[in-house]
């Protein structure tokens, strides 16, 4: 039996549908496994903005310091989009949120559903066997550098030392070992000062693993690659920018970004989330797809709590219910079912599966 914290921050738009369903199955793996999950819930983003004036209250930060492990919505709100000026936007809680926790890997796997590849504008030959995953640079880089604007210029400064590249390699190199064995560097180093700081330091740590196939591509090239040929690649990193637009570009090989978790891993408490942004359009309407966030709480089990079991029992049963067919809007816009239909059909694998089955 394992008995654990888990901080729950539902965010905004779609966050609170999606993660309500992600609760329900890992209530289930708890049920069917004599765990104990207590789930502790903070605010961030938009709501924290209107309730507390911050994206990130202070009791929030406490919280996700003193938990096992987090589970997160979603943050962003149109009507700060409609005001790019504005001095506090719902996306700062969760980029401070990952600086404070020393969150520096973010971990998103990309797989191919044969029963979504009409989903896919892919062709179906292209997405045969497509099974990656994405270790993307999370705390560093041009997202946190130094920014400044005036009415005639604006700069961001994309700034990496070697030891921020260093550790998320390592950790990189070490995924591909217990997987298919290779690992590409993606990065723009013919034109990039920073880039040519990765390829250097992840060339040294190469070294280190000889088991491991390396090869790098340029961003650009890699763009193409993941839509002409996504079945080449294992493991793939790369920094903060570049992973963040090519892992949502990637989402259209799974069939929906609706479809895609992801980790956040560094030096603190790990953090769970979907890909996918608030999607304010679909809130409150109960037909956002909750796979991405099921499948994130599947990840939080094999990561945080080391119950690689359970996690894979949660994933074979997303599988499972995409291949049956039960399918949100998002996906199948005649057959759709509702978001919490789909949680209540995949606790109801989880809670069914046989063992030897997973």
């Amino acid at each position: 039996m394992v008995k654990k914290t888990i901080a729950v921050l539902l965010g905004d738009g779609i966050g609170p549908e999606v993660t309500r369903e992600a609760v329900k199955i890992l209530q289930t793996i708890a049920k069917r496994f004599n765990h104990q999950f207590c789930y502790e819930y903070g605010l961030i983003g938009g709501v924290a903005i209107a309730r507390h004036g911050h994206p990130l209250p202070e009791e929030t930060k406490t919280l996700c310091r003193n938990s096992d492990a987090i589970l997160f919505g979603a943050v962003g709100d149109p009507r700060y989009d409609q005001s790019p000026d504005a001095s506090l936007r719902p996306e700062q809680g969760l980029l401070e949120l990952r600086k404070s926790l020393g969150l520096f890997a973010n971990l998103r796997p990309i797989k191919s559903y044969p029963a979504l590849y009409k989903s896919s504008p892919l062709q179906p030959s292209r997405l045969k066997g497509v099974d990656f995953i994405f270790y993307r640079e999370l705390s560093s880089g041009i997202y946190f550098g130094e920014k400044k604007k005036t009415k005639e210029m604006a700069s961001d400064l994309c700034l990496y030392t070697r030891e921020e590249i260093r550790r998320i390699t390592v950790m990189a190199f070490e995924a591909a070992r217990h997987r298919s064995g290779s690992l590409c560097l993606i990065d723009k180093a013919n034109v990039l000062a920073t880039s040519r700081l990765w390829r250097e330091v992840v060339q040294a740590e190469a070294v280190k693993f000889p088991d491991v196939k390396f090869t790098c591509l340029y961003v650009d090239h890699a763009a193409m690659q993941l839509i002409l040929n996504p079945a080449q690649f294992d493991v793939i990193l790369t920094d903060n920018l570049f992973g963040d637009i090519l892992s949502d570009e990637a989402s259209v090989i799974a069939g929906s970004i609706g479809l895609l978790p992801s980790a956040s891993i560094g030096t603190g408490v790990s953090l769970f989330e979907p890909v996918h942004g608030s999607f304010p359009q679909a809130a409150g309407k109960n037909i956002a797809n909750p796979g991405a966030a099921i499948l994130s709480a599947a990840m939080l089990l094999d990561h945080a709590f080391h119950l690689p079991v359970e996690a894979a029992l949660v994933t074979k049963a997303v599988e499972d219910s995409i291949a049956a067919g039960l399918l949100t809007k998002d996906l199948d816009q005649h057959a759709g079912i509702s978001t919490s239909e789909a949680g209540d059909a995949i606790a109801k694998m989880v809670l069914e599966e046989e063992m030897d089955s997973v």
